[in-house]
């Protein structure tokens, strides 16, 4: 018996039309490829159908004709040594894949060469956005920038997400920078992850990205956080961000849109964040 999702497109081996994008990134690699999407959107038109984490390739469904989580069982054979009969018109790969094996293994079910975009540069500074286009440039295909609408109220958004594998701003620092607006009369509100030890009883909890897209186009505003993929999420859907840099390169991991980064010691304290986030409020006046 064939798979249910092939069902409706798949005929004697192939899915007619229909190409098929793998994006293999977390939240911020799939917020940074909105301009490959877009791209290849306007490219090969509505017949791109996109396999990755669900939940964050979702929240850009309007490129894809579906949507499907690659950790499902059904996708298994992109990994292992199983064959299936199946060829799609083209397969799009966005991911790493360093030594060619995943690409040779999805050769085979691609009717048309695959057109493989390396997700992020590792010898070079260049934005990851910038470094996608030019490999669609590269392949012939035309190139357009996604432009993020801005969507600047007078909200400030705090997310100090808990440190796991990179370093973070401390916790207490935006708590010092919230001071100092909090004088200046600017409104704030506090972003946690649902099992953060920093959860405090105002913070709005993350339990579905979908409803936080939704709160950031509603609410609009400005993001202070540190590079997470919640800052790129803030950035797609308009805010504006500033983004505390630690442990990776600013001019390759910005948020899009207008943002400030922050990685210098000397820019790192809490009066220099709030006095941006302040300047952005007041810009004509003695801000602190």
């Amino acid at each position: 018996m064939r798979e249910i999702f092939v069902e409706l497109l798949y005929v004697d081996g192939s899915f007619f039309g229909e190409i098929l994008l793998i994006h293999m990134g977390g939240l911020g690699d799939v917020c940074l490829s909105e301009s490959t999407f877009y791209s290849l959107t306007l490219q090969f038109g509505s017949k791109i159908a996109a396999v990755g984490v669900k939940r964050y390739l979702s929240l850009f469904s309007q490129y894809f004709v579906r949507v499907e989580e690659i950790q499902s069982l059904k996708w298994l054979f992109f990994f292992s040594d199983e064959k299936k009969d199946f060829i799609w018109e083209r397969i799009i790969f966005i991911g790493k894949d360093r030594d060619g094996t995943l690409r040779k293994r999805l050769k085979a079910y691609s009717n048309e060469r695959i057109l493989f975009v390396d997700m992020y540069p590792e010898k070079e500074k260049i934005h990851v956005e910038d470094y996608q286009l030019r490999q669609l440039w590269e392949a012939k295909i035309d190139v357009k920038k996604k432009e993020v609408t801005p969507n600047f109220k007078p909200l400030v958004i705090f997310y100090p997400e808990r440190s796991i594998k990179k370093k973070k701003w401390e916790y207490g620092k935006f708590l010092e920078v919230e001071s100092i607006l909090k004088k200046k009369n600017v409104p704030t509100v506090w972003l946690t992850q649902t099992d953060s030890p920093y959860a405090l009883s105002k913070s709005l909890k993350i339990d579905d990205l979908a409803d936080l897209k939704r709160f950031f186009i509603e609410n609009g505003g400005i993001l202070v956080s540190n590079d997470s993929g919640i800052a790129h999420l803030a950035a797609a859907c308009g805010l504006y961000t500033v983004t505390i840099f630690l442990d990776t390169d600013p001019s390759i991991w910005h948020p899009r849109g207008r943002n400030v980064s922050l990685w210098e010691e000397k820019d790192l304290t809490p009066e220099n964040v709030a006095k941006i986030v302040l300047d952005f409020f007041l810009p004509s006046s003695d801000s602190l």
